[in-house]
């Protein structure tokens, strides 16, 4: 009887040993970085953290199957290393040498990565499954309505395109102003100035008042006195 349970026990280890190998059929690398992740705060890998992976990815298998059936004993370890990364298989509960499709595998770890990365303290790219792909992130939903911010970009364009039309507006308007004042200075200060003719300074006439020729004034007196 001893002989036959050594014997039955041999035969599962040297199964689980075909079943959990690097490159195995079903087989899935994982490599953990904890010391980037979590620098001084790092924690050391151990038999405990083995079983808390063992247990989560039970848990991931039971939650995308629906069935209670997997254990952390169906979760097979090996090829640990010191840096933190190992091979992993999940057997089948009723067929306890037989490995559970990959398929199977990756979609309850791609549906549950979340919570795996959580009971670690880790992320995608610190806890990394080499032959699953990372999960995107649900996209993060803006806390403002987007049309109430459309609105605003629009409104605060109207009122910019306003206080620029107002200014541009009066800068003009100031230099019109400007331009004319000059322009009245210039003939103010054109009428009060003699105009020199070949060389010779004239007074401007007076259009309106006229001007007196000194030459005809004198004649004038002349025959007013005969």
């Amino acid at each position: 009887m001893l002989r036959v349970l050594l014997l039955t026990l041999s035969v599962v280890a040297i199964a689980y040993a075909e079943l959990c190998k690097p490159d195995a059929q079903n087989a899935f690398k994982v490599r953990l970085s904890i010391k980037t992740a979590l620098g001084d705060n790092a924690y050391a890998w151990d038999a405990n953290e083995e079983y808390l992976f063992k247990a989560m990815v039970a848990f991931a298998m039971r939650r995308y199957s629906g069935k209670s059936t997997t254990q952390t004993s169906n979760v097979l370890l090996c090829n640990v290393t010191d840096r933190v990364s190992f091979w992993f298989v999940v057997t089948d509960s009723s067929k306890n040498v037989t490995a559970v499709p990959g398929s199977e595998v990756e979609a309850a770890i791609r549906m549950n990565r979340n919570r795996i990365n959580s009971a670690f303290l880790l992320s995608d790219k610190t806890l990394q499954f080499l032959k699953i792909t990372s999960t995107l992130s649900p996209p993060v939903e803006p806390s403002t309505p987007v049309w109430l911010i459309v609105f605003g970009v629009v409104l605060c364009l109207i009122v910019a395109g306003i206080v620029f039309l107002v200014v541009a507006g009066i800068q003009q308007r100031k230099k019109k102003n400007k331009e004319s004042t000059e322009r009245e200075n210039l003939e103010e200060k054109g009428e009060a100035t003699a105009t020199v003719e070949n060389g010779i300074p004239c007074e401007t006439l007076d259009l309106k008042a006229g001007h007196i020729n000194g030459v005809f004034a004198a004649d004038d007196e002349r025959f007013t006195s005969l």
